[in-house]
């Protein structure tokens, strides 16, 4: 837990105390614990550059129109009353549409939005519950008892949609809703306890008891901290699976059936956020601590490169040939934002930021239309098969781009990942200031200090520069504190303040500013990056540079191929060199033997091959035996010094790494080799 300080006028620390709470935004009322950071209403933060760009094309694309021709969404669709999905599909295409509609103010996608947000509130029955008609009510029964419901996970989906709908229109109908929801939940979980009908309810409680103390936040109703212990018992104990650890280490070596839905990596990244959750009503240090012991030992066993843990689907360990599924990623991240705002611990920023900065771009088309199911670090080829997954189905469509490859899900849930982000590039500080902790071209209006409402424009091209220029506009001068986070990685930054050096930060830190600030005033963030290697599975290296991972660039052939289960489909083909290892003198001196070369800034969509913003050239020696066995290109074994000792060829050649996310095909963990 960190503590905030305010000693200096300026200061850069990893410390802090809480002093107060925001009165503006929705914080926690006692007797929950105070937030370290307050998330900001929907709405208050604006994307620019190329993250403008990123949001607008899946406007354009998916999640703008997913309804449109989505058989399971478009037709009869069981959240407007009719017979089709009334599970988790639709409230998790709107858990990214609603945001992706205030972020960009798109009066045709809040309209669009708006028709389920109505429906859900407005049919609300008389007991409280809500969701699709079900079946008892379709044989003209009023629903009189819990057991004629139906499952309580989707809906721990839409209320999620709600609160975000909430948090940018005000409009009151919200909470009347979720109290009257959560009192039906108060009187009937004990006959009908989350895992009645599915265990996802059970795995995934957690999200049920964030929205419940949220809703507490509001109304003060007491019977939800009631309800909020409740939940939590019925919840999978991830407070225990976290904090004792042997629950990581058997996930490493066991991949059959028993307790399965603990390995799953979609239900572990919704799971971890539970201690922090509800440490908000314990304040029990000890909560905290199992969060962060957990998250360190899924990383230490399962961390790949790109940042995310390995999980296609279940926690599979840390070789690069392992896959990871596209809704962990995004529901990883708002597990991270939602930590970011209770322990204020910059070790989910990093966390955070090289996970969207690495693993998330790349898993999805650029028109935002296909994706893939399972994403592998050393990706050399994208095609059908089986590979090393622990769930490879029978057709082998978890690995190729398509609309519906693999399993659907993550059709519908992966318009999270970059909306929660935007909205989260901001928080509001308790004492009524402003932190940019997610770092992206972005502008925040928002009130600080006594009420004055303020605007920052954050005018970047960040993870590919290493400047940040920050501009605030006000009515009139404003005391408040402007906190920015300095990432783990940057040696140390340096800051000025309209033009002139106004303050150095070391790595790891948050640099506050308190001050008073006038209309006009520029803040500049320098943050060098320096590129470096890191040490992964097998004695593999990876090469970064500041949040980026950098990955093999490998010319590809895209073909359009078609099945008749899961319809269209591309498949990848490498149409150069991938076998390369890298020589043991760029990893001892990085620096000395590679170059940056930084193109010029551009319009266009930014994370692909051809448009990769930034390059790294160095040199490669081909390792003739690294070929494909059964579609995977397997890690060559080396001793303990790491060096290769197979056949390599003696030429050094030249080759260039692009950002991770930026790839389709690469190679992001390399042999070493003399």
């Amino acid at each position: 837990m960190i503590k905030r300080t305010f000693i200096l006028l300026v200061a850069c620390f990893c410390c802090q105390q809480v002093l107060a709470q925001n009165s503006y935004y929705i914080s926690n009322k006692a007797p929950l614990a105070p937030l370290q950071y307050i998330e900001l209403p929907l709405g208050s933060i604006k994307p620019t550059g190329w993250l403008h760009k990123q949001l607008s094309i899946m406007r354009d694309g998916t999640t703008g129109h997913l309804d449109e021709y989505y058989p399971k969404i478009q037709n009869d669709n069981g959240w407007l009353g009719g017979k089709g999905d009334a599970w988790e599909e639709t409230p998790y295409w709107l858990d990214g549409a609603v945001p992706l509609a205030y972020l960009l103010d798109d009066a045709t996608l809040k309209t669009k939005v708006l028709k389920y947000v109505n429906w859900v509130i407005d049919n609300q029955r008389p007991n409280g519950y809500i969701g699709g008609i079900t079946k008892a009510e379709r044989e003209g029964k009023v629903l009189s008892d819990c057991s004629q419901g139906d499952d309580w996970w989707p809906k721990m989906v839409m209320i999620k949609v709600l609160q975000q709908y909430y948090t940018a229109s005000k409009d009151p109908r919200v909470i009347k809703c979720l109290t009257n929801y959560f009192k039906y939940q108060y009187q009937n979980l004990k006959n009908c306890p989350l895992v009645k009908w599915t265990e996802w309810a059970e795995a995934r409680g957690g999200d049920n008891l964030m929205s419940v103390y949220w809703l507490y936040n509001i109304t003060g109703d007491k019977f939800l901290l009631d309800l909020g212990e409740t939940i939590y018992k019925q919840t999978t104990p991830w407070t225990d699976l976290l904090g004792k650890r042997n629950w990581v280490m058997q996930s490493a070596a066991n991949q059959t059936a028993e307790k399965w839905m603990e390995r799953h990596a979609v239900n572990v990244g919704m799971g971890i956020k539970l201690p922090a959750i509800y440490y908000q009503f314990k304040k029990n240090p000890a909560l905290i601590g199992s969060l962060k012991t957990g998250w360190t030992d899924l990383m230490t066993l399962h961390g790949l490169p790109h940042g995310m843990f390995s999980g296609d689907e279940d926690l599979h360990g840390n070789d690069p040939t392992q896959g990871i599924e596209l809704c962990s990623i995004v529901e990883t991240m708002f597990s991270l934002e939602q930590m970011i705002s209770i322990t204020g611990d910059q070790t989910y920023m990093d966390a955070l930021e090289r996970i969207t900065y690495n693993a998330l771009p790349t898993q999805t088309t650029d028109d935002y239309n296909s994706r893939q199911y399972f994403q592998i670090a050393n990706q050399v080829q994208v095609s059908r098969g089986v590979f090393d997954f622990s769930l490879p189905f029978q057709r082998g469509m978890c690995n190729v781009f398509g609309p519906y490859a693999g399993y659907t899900c993550c059709t519908a849930n992966m318009h999270q990942g970059w909306t929660k982000f935007a909205t989260h590039t901001w928080y509001a500080t308790p004492e009524k200031g402003l932190a940019a902790l997610l770092l992206a071209p972005s502008t925040v209006t928002a009130k600080v200090g006594s009420g004055t409402e303020v605007t920052i424009q954050e005018e970047t091209n960040y993870p590919f520069e290493d400047q940040i220029n920050f501009t605030i506009s006000t009515p009139k001068s404003v005391d408040f504190p402007f906190e920015i986070r300095i990432p783990a990685w940057c040696k140390e930054a340096t800051v000025l303040l309209n033009g002139q050096k106004f303050q150095s930060c070391k790595a790891g830190t948050i640099l506050s500013m308190k001050r008073i600030w006038h209309n006009g005033d520029k803040l500049t963030l320098q943050l060098p990056m320096e590129v470096t290697t890191s040490n992964w599975a097998k004695n593999s290296r990876a090469i970064e540079r500041g949040p980026l991972v950098y990955a093999l660039k490998i010319d590809e052939e895209w073909t359009k191929k078609e099945i008749k289960e899961e319809g269209i489909y591309y498949d990848i083909q490498p149409k150069s060199d991938w076998n390369y290892g890298l020589p043991r003198s760029v990893i001892q001196k990085p620096l000395q033997n590679t170059s940056v070369v930084i193109k010029p800034k551009s319009e266009a969509f930014v994370w692909n091959s051809t448009n990769a913003p930034i390059e790294i050239k160095t040199v490669g020696k081909k390792i003739p035996s690294w070929q494909l066995i059964e579609g995977v290109a397997r890690q060559p074994v080396t001793p303990r010094d790491g060096i290769y000792l197979g056949e390599v060829d003696s030429k050094e050649v030249p080759i260039t790494l692009i950002p991770y996310g930026c790839s389709k095909l690469r190679v992001v963990a390399f042999p070493v080799v003399k």
